[in-house]
């Protein structure tokens, strides 16, 4: 297998990884131990445009920046270079998708709406429902599970 096919492989397999980390620490450690964290971006309490939750951000940066720095070794050969741009495009997409689109922090896709889309912010709303750290729902980002997508 070329080295190109193994680096796209890294990047597509660290993305897809990042779902379910992503899903992973939101429920037992966004809504656990770092719950004071996390419950800002469920009940807003100031009117600042920044949230305690948006320290998550450096959480999920972390290991990207480390994988990219220590895989880069004078050339882009090496698969951990690209594990790590994989994260980060999947930062990107998380950025995108749940603050632009779904939280419309910034007013940038408030008409762009695909049976997909509204699915995913279907879930998300249902997963806001819930105010408080216990009996949330739906913690993913980009897998939309069954219940929330219909056929429209």
């Amino acid at each position: 297998m070329s080295s190109v096919m193994i680096n796209v492989l890294a990047v597509a397999a660290s993305f897809m990884f990042m779902e379910f980390a992503a899903w992973f620490i939101h429920k037992y450690i966004m809504h656990g131990l770092l719950w004071n964290l996390h419950k800002d971006h469920h009940v807003k309490n100031s009117k600042s445009f920044f949230e305690l939750n948006d320290l998550f951000f450096i959480m999920f940066a972390t290991p990207s920046i480390i994988l990219m720095y220590f895989g880069y070794s004078g050339s882009l050969d090496n698969p951990m270079f690209w594990a790590g741009i994989g994260i980060a495009l999947y930062g990107l997409a998380y950025t995108f998708v749940h603050d632009i689109y779904i939280h419309q922090r910034f007013k940038f896709f408030n008409k762009f709406e695909t049976p997909y889309f509204r699915a995913m912010r279907r879930a998300h709303k249902m997963h806001h429902k819930h105010i408080q750290k216990k009996d949330s729902e739906s913690f993913g980002f980009l897998f939309v599970p069954k219940t929330y997508r219909t056929n429209d």
